[in-house]
Parts: C-alpha cells; sequence; structure tokens
C-alpha cells in the first residue's frame, strides 16, 4: 500500500511542477530563460513524469496565451462561462490542444512569437504507442503492489494526470474562491494556501501578474514552484526575467 500511495503523490507532485515549471511558466509566460540543453533536459524530464497525458509545451503555450487573451469569452479554450460542464470543457480542451499541435487550428501570430517546441519529443510522445506504453506501466505498478482492487480506481487519475489538473485550476479557479485582484475576468485564488497545485491555484493572482515568477501575492500565499525557480537559478541553469516581489499585506 505504501508503494501505490508513494507513487501516486510523486507521479501528481512531478508531472504537476513540470507543468507549472516549463509548459506554464516557461512556454507560455517567457517568465525565464534557459540554454537549449536545458531546455531539452526538461522536456525529456516532463514527459517522463507526465507520460500518457503529456501535453506538447508549444502547443500548450499557445493555447494557454489565448486563455488569458480572450478569458472568460467564446474563443477562450476552457471557460465555465460557456462549457455548461467540466467534462464538456476538458473535451473542448483537448479540441484546441489537439488543434494547435496539428496545426489545424488558425491561430493569431502574436500566440506563437517565442514558443520553445521540440517536433521529435512531441511526435513521440504523442503518438498512440507512447500513452499506451505509460498506461502499461502504471497498470503493472498496481498489479504489482496494489493491496487490493479499489486501488486501480486511481488509475484514471494517472491516465489523465495534466488533463485534471487543468480541471481543477480552469472550472474551480473560475467559480470559486477568493480575489486579491478586481479585474474583468472570474479568476480566483481557489487556496489561501496552495499546497495542492504548488502555487497554480493563485489564478487571480497570475491574472493580474501574467509574467511573473511567484504566483503568490499576500505573504502566506506560498508558492513551492516559485522556490524550487529560485533554487534553479542560484544553480545558474535558468535566469529569471523578472523577480517577483512579495509585499507584505
Amino acid at each position: 500500500m505504501l508503494i501505490i500511495i508513494l507513487f501516486f503523490v510523486c507521479h501528481w507532485y512531478l508531472s504537476l511542477f513540470m507543468q507549472t515549471f516549463l509548459q506554464h511558466r516557461y512556454a507560455a509566460h517567457g517568465a525565464f530563460s534557459m540554454s537549449r540543453f536545458w531546455e531539452r533536459f526538461f522536456y525529456i524530464v516532463a514527459y517522463v513524469t507526465q507520460g500518457s497525458s503529456y501535453i506538447s509545451p508549444r502547443a500548450y503555450a499557445i493555447m494557454h496565451r489565448m486563455h488569458h487573451a480572450y478569458t472568460d469569452t467564446e474563443k477562450d479554450p476552457h471557460s465555465p462561462m460557456f462549457d455548461t460542464s467540466i467534462f464538456k470543457m476538458m473535451w473542448h480542451t483537448r479540441d484546441v490542444s489537439m488543434g494547435i499541435y496539428e496545426k489545424t487550428l488558425e491561430v493569431e501570430p502574436r500566440f506563437l512569437k517565442n514558443v520553445p517546441d521540440w517536433p521529435l519529443l512531441d511526435k513521440i510522445a504523442n503518438s498512440w504507442a507512447s500513452r499506451l506504453g505509460w498506461i502499461a506501466i502504471y497498470i503493472s505498478i498496481y498489479v504489482v503492489y496494489a493491496p487490493s482492487a479499489w486501488w486501480f480506481l486511481l488509475l484514471p487519475i494517472h491516465m489523465l494526470m495534466l488533463p485534471i489538473h487543468g480541471m481543477i485550476i480552469n472550472w474551480f479557479a473560475h467559480k470559486y474562491g477568493s480575489k486579491n485582484f478586481t479585474m474583468k475576468n472570474t479568476s480566483t485564488n481557489l487556496f489561501k494556501l496552495d499546497l495542492l497545485m504548488m502555487g497554480e491555484g493563485y489564478h487571480n493572482n497570475h491574472h493580474k501578474n501574467p509574467s511573473s515568477t511567484n504566483f503568490g501575492f499576500r505573504w502566506y500565499e506560498l508558492d513551492p514552484t516559485y522556490g524550487v525557480i529560485r533554487l534553479l537559478s542560484w544553480l545558474k541553469i535558468i535566469r529569471i526575467h523578472k523577480l517577483a516581489v512579495i509585499p507584505v499585506v
């Protein structure tokens, strides 16, 4: 049982960290830069940790930029305002993401600027062979270590890890929570202290300052991902473009 719990927790947080670090803060917003070597390194880490739910950083970045530009309108790739259920929103998001990846969806040139791209790895990761291979690995781990069949109910979360992370923020953080900033959109801070989503839950703060590396604003709004980013900056692995200062309020 302990191995299954550890596997689930590690998969949740490692895949989430790579999503917020690579796909979101780096690819979509360019909050920091890195060399080609480190970019490719983190691509591989993202692929390994995200497995069957891996999303092309290029496609993610373009879609997320569209979300900021079109928040709460019909052009928003994922909005509770226009998608009548969580599942419809997730499927709509999937359609937009695949349209961008396969280049069948027309995208405004402003969303294409300075997005990272590794076509070969994206092609491998988005293949059915890769996705089914990762799913087989998840199932095998549960077959070997799960103490009962009930634990197999966690498998769909492993298989759809990134879409589930996105659903938590894109649905609930536009319907529930609190606001530090009044803006012309429905974004909220889903948690007062966001340990579950590693800072992604401070969605209202993020909409106010999209390119900030630190999603926290108030002194108690700890952003775990920001701490790792500062460490990587100190190690000279990345170069932060804008250091976020947390005001005492």
